[in-house]
């Protein structure tokens, strides 16, 4: 019998609702800062024409008054999600081993930046109320940014989110 994706991926599964946030980024050489933003993403497990999928759109806010919207649907298929899409190409699974099931580990590249490759770690706290998300940016083999994402839950309810402004705090 097949597993549903919930039932195959239960750490993805356990990440579906609001997460708001911080990305930071840093310089690889220096440690220095290079840019920060607001986030809310809406993660979602969805079946499409009988095919089950995830689903992740991220609203990104500036101080300045930027925003940014991103996209990211995926498929499932053994054992992992796998993305395609114009910007990336990559997969996501639950991290081995890990006892606790609260770790996830990523891993895509950018497919107009040839070269460009990014492994994250997803680790969340054990009620999934928290989670700290570690992106290390490889260009050509060397590592040249880290980002690191603080969010914490806002609600598993995403069918009714309808607040699209910047996070207040």
């Amino acid at each position: 019998m097949t597993k549903t994706l919930r039932e195959a991926m239960p750490i993805l599964a356990r990440n579906e609702g609001v997460w708001e946030g911080w990305y930071r980024y840093y310089d690889a050489l220096t440690g220095k800062l290079v840019d920060e933003h607001r986030s809310r993403l809406l993660c979602r497990l969805v079946e499409e024409n009988g095919v089950q999928r995830y689903h992740q759109t991220n609203y990104y806010f500036w101080d300045d008054g930027r925003t940014d919207t991103r996209d990211f649907p995926a498929d499932y298929r053994e054992g992992r999600i796998w993305w395609d899409n114009e910007l990336i190409k990559g997969w996501c699974a639950a991290m081995q081993p890990d006892d606790n099931q609260l770790s996830s580990c990523l891993f895509w590249e950018r497919k107009n930046e040839p070269g460009l490759t990014l492994y994250e770690m997803i680790q969340c706290d054990e009620a999934f109320r928290n989670r700290a998300r570690t992106w290390q940016w490889f260009k050509d083999g060397v590592c040249f940014q880290r980002t690191l994402i603080d969010e914490r839950f806002i609600t598993r309810d995403w069918q009714s989110w309808d607040d699209y402004t910047a996070p207040k705090n």
